[in-house]
């Protein structure tokens, strides 16, 4: 018997509560999951878990021997990640989840770059905006935007995005060009809202030190990030859009921008990952490189946020 695979294979159907999970994610048959656990019981001679139909508990001798568990492992990724080849190219699998927006316009171009330093690591990228539970899930880390939402994770952040407000000029030419943004509860204005909690987010602006939010009434609403800039395309109406969406479309001119002595509140990003698991190499190369990425303004405008800001919108945003 493999006695670290069977080690981690324990951990994994601790942390995500079935054999089941552990198996997807561990890329495994769930016969070898079940087996390497069976082995290792008999081994130590100590049962590790009770399994019921629904789910897997770990008794006490099983808590206890989880806690060393995850010590050795990671004293042993340590150990090979600061020796050899793997100091320099950090290996193996990496999945991460991050808004479905930042990973299509801002991730996956960048990624060449990301392969072309660390091209042993295989990164699985999962593109959502929902909620991700990171131990149930198998999820190393995931990057989101906003108020930090999981004290229970350890987050860094990563820098921050810019927001515009713009409109097709066919919308402008029709209804006219806001002065103020007082003036938008006459216009058309698309709303965002999120796709946890439903809310509509609120329109904030900022000049001279005054700050004004408005709700806005709509006549749509939209929680994707892609359908929201493509509904200002159409000419629904003004958007508040990420400065890493619009940029090309105003470049062009399909968009125009209005407001733009009023400042909008940026939106802090995170990058945050489970606080009792080690941060093997492979997520710190990650981190850094997701750093990087906005320190070389790949995801457009960095400036630091205000420190009174409370962030409303989400990333996809």
């Amino acid at each position: 018997m493999d006695r670290l695979q069977a080690m981690e294979v324990f951990v994994r159907v601790v942390d995500t509560g079935a054999f089941t999970r552990a198996a997807e994610v561990l890329h495994m048959p769930k016969a070898t999951v079940t087996t390497l656990v069976q082995n290792l019981e008999s081994h130590l001679g100590a049962k590790l878990l009770n399994r019921t139909t629904r789910r897997v508990n770990v008794t006490p001798d099983g808590a206890a021997y989880y806690e060393r568990c995850t010590r050795i492992l990671a004293e042993v990724e340590e150990t090979e990640s600061a020796l050899g080849r793997t100091k320099s190219s950090p290996r193996g699998r990496l999945r991460i989840d991050v808004p479905v927006t930042f990973g299509r316009r801002v991730l996956v171009p960048a990624l060449p770059d990301f392969f072309q330093r660390y091209p042993d690591i295989r990164l699985e990228v999962g593109c959502s905006d929902r909620p991700v539970d990171l131990i149930e899930e198998g999820v190393d880390c995931v990057v989101r935007g906003g108020v930090q939402p999981d004290s229970t994770l350890v987050a860094r952040r990563v820098g921050t995005v810019d927001f515009v407000s713009c409109a097709t000029p066919e919308y402008l030419e029709r209804h006219g060009v806001p002065a103020h943004p007082h003036d938008l509860v006459r216009h058309r204005c698309i709303n965002y809202f999120s796709s946890k909690t439903g809310r509509i987010m609120a329109w904030d602006f900022t000049k001279d030190g005054e700050r004004i939010d408005l709700q806005l009434d709509g006549s749509v609403a939209l929680n994707d990030g892609e359908a929201y800039l493509e509904a200002g395309l159409a000419g629904l109406g003004i958007v508040q859009a990420a400065t890493f969406m619009v940029k090309d479309t105003l470049a062009s001119g399909k968009l125009k921008r209005v407001l733009s002595d009023w400042q909008i509140e940026p939106l802090p990003v995170w990058i945050m990952y489970p606080q009792n698991r080690h941060l093997s190499a492979k997520v710190r190369v990650f981190v850094e490189w997701i750093a990087d990425l906005f320190s070389a303004g790949m995801a457009q405008q960095t400036k630091p946020e205000p420190a009174h800001a409370q962030p409303r919108k989400h990333l996809a945003a």
